[in-house]
C-alpha cells in the first residue's frame, strides 16, 4: 500500500499559522464590533483556509516538522538498540568479550580503508558501513548464544545426564521384571503398588531422555555456533585485507555485499531457535547507523599490586 501523502489542510488546522490568522481575521472582526469589519473578517479566513494550507511556505514548515518527528522516532531506535546490545556484550564472558572488541577493530580498520574510496549515496551515507553493522549484530549475537548453550551444557555435565539415564534404565528394566514376577504370585494389592511405583519411575525416565535430547541438541548447536563464529571472523578479516590492499570502492562493495549474503542462512537459523528469542532480534529499522562499538564501560579485573618486600638485617647486624 503506498503512504498517503500528507493532508496540509488537516495540519493547518493543527498549527501556530492558524491561531495567528484567526486572530487577525476573526478576532478583529469580533473585537471591532462592527458588522462589515467582521464579515471581511470572516470573508478572509475562509478565503486563508482554502488558499493558505496550499503555500509553499506552509508546506515546507509541516515537511521539515514531519522529518523531524521522523528522525526523533529513528534517533529512538538505535537509542533502545544501543542499550540492548552494550547490555549483551556486557553480559559476556571476558574472553568472548574480548574477542567481539577485537573484531572491532577489524572493522574500524575497514572503514579508515573504505574511507580513502568513498561510496555515497543521496542520502550521504556509505551503505558498505551499514551492512558492516549487520555482520558485527549477527557476530554478537553468536557469541551471546554459544555462551548461554555453554552454561546449559556446563550445567547438564554436573548433574551427569547420561549416568543418570543409565541407572534409570537400568532400574525400570529389574522393576519391570519384578512386576512380572508378582503378577505370577496373584496379590492384587502388592502388584497395584508396585504397578504405580514402576509407572513414576518410567515418567523419571522419560524426563532424563528429553534432557539427554536437549543435551545432544545443545552440543550440536554450539558446534555450529563455533563454525559460524569462525566463518563470520575470517569473513570480516577478509574484507579488512581488500580494503586495504584494493584501495577500490567497487572491489570492497562486492566483497562485503557478498558476505552479507551468506548471513541470510545464518539468521534464518538463528531465528528457529525459540530458546534464544531475547538475543536473535533483528537491527531497527532505520536509515541511521546503530554502529558496532561498544559505549558501555567494560568491567576490568582488579589489579593486585604484590605485597612489599620487607628486607631484614642479617642476624650478626640485628645483634
Amino acid at each position: 500500500m503506498e503512504e498517503q501523502p500528507p493532508s496540509y489542510h488537516r495540519e493547518f488546522a493543527r498549527s501556530p499559522h492558524h491561531v495567528v490568522f484567526g486572530l487577525l481575521t476573526l478576532g478583529l472582526g469580533f473585537i471591532s464590533a462592527q458588522i462589515l469589519p467582521l464579515i471581511a473578517g470572516i470573508t478572509c479566513y475562509a478565503l486563508g483556509w482554502i488558499y493558505l494550507p496550499d503555500l509553499p511556505f506552509f508546506r515546507h514548515w509541516v515537511d521539515a516538522r514531519r522529518e523531524r518527528e521522523r528522525r526523533n522516532v529513528e534517533l529512538q531506535k538505535v537509542a533502545e538498540f544501543i542499550q540492548k546490545r552494550d547490555a549483551l556484550v556486557n553480559s559476556l564472558a571476558p574472553t568472548r568479550r574480548e574477542r567481539y572488541l577485537r573484531l572491532t577493530g577489524v572493522c574500524g580498520d575497514i572503514e579508515r580503508a573504505g574511507a580513502d574510496n568513498p561510496l555515497s549515496t543521496s542520502s550521504g551515507a556509505d551503505p558498505r558501513l551499514k551492512k558492516l553493522d549487520e555482520l558485527m549484530w549477527t557476530y554478537l549475537r553468536l557469541l551471546g548464544i554459544e555462551e548461554s548453550l555453554e552454561r546449559f551444557l556446563e550445567t547438564e555435565r554436573s548433574e551427569d545426564v547420561p549416568g543418570m539415564l543409565k541407572e534409570a534404565e537400568a532400574e525400570c528394566g529389574r522393576l519391570n521384571a519384578e512386576l512380572e514376577a508378582l503378577k505370577t504370585k496373584g496379590d492384587a494389592a502388592v502388584v497395584e503398588t508396585r504397578q504405580r511405583y514402576l509407572g513414576s519411575r518410567l515418567e523419571r525416565l522419560e524426563v532424563l531422555r528429553k534432557r539427554q535430547r536437549r543435551i545432544e541438541q545443545g552440543q550440536e548447536n554450539l558446534a555450529l555456533v563455533v563454525a559460524e563464529q569462525d566463518r563470520l571472523d575470517q569473513q570480516i578479516k577478509l574484507i579488512r585485507a581488500d580494503a586495504v590492499a584494493t584501495k577500490n570502492a567497487e572491489t570492497l562493495t562486492a566483497r562485503i555485499d557478498a558476505t552479507v549474503e551468506h548471513l541470510d542462512q545464518t539468521n534464518k537459523w538463528l531465528s528457529e531457535l525459540d530458546e534464544f528469542k531475547d538475543l536473535v532480534g533483528d537491527l531497527p529499522t532505520t536509515e541511521l547507523r546503530v554502529g558496532y562499538k561498544s559505549s558501555a564501560p567494560v568491567m576490568s579485573p582488579p589489579v593486585i599490586s604484590p605485597e612489599p618486600v620487607i628486607r631484614r638485617a642479617p642476624l650478626k647486624q640485628r645483634q
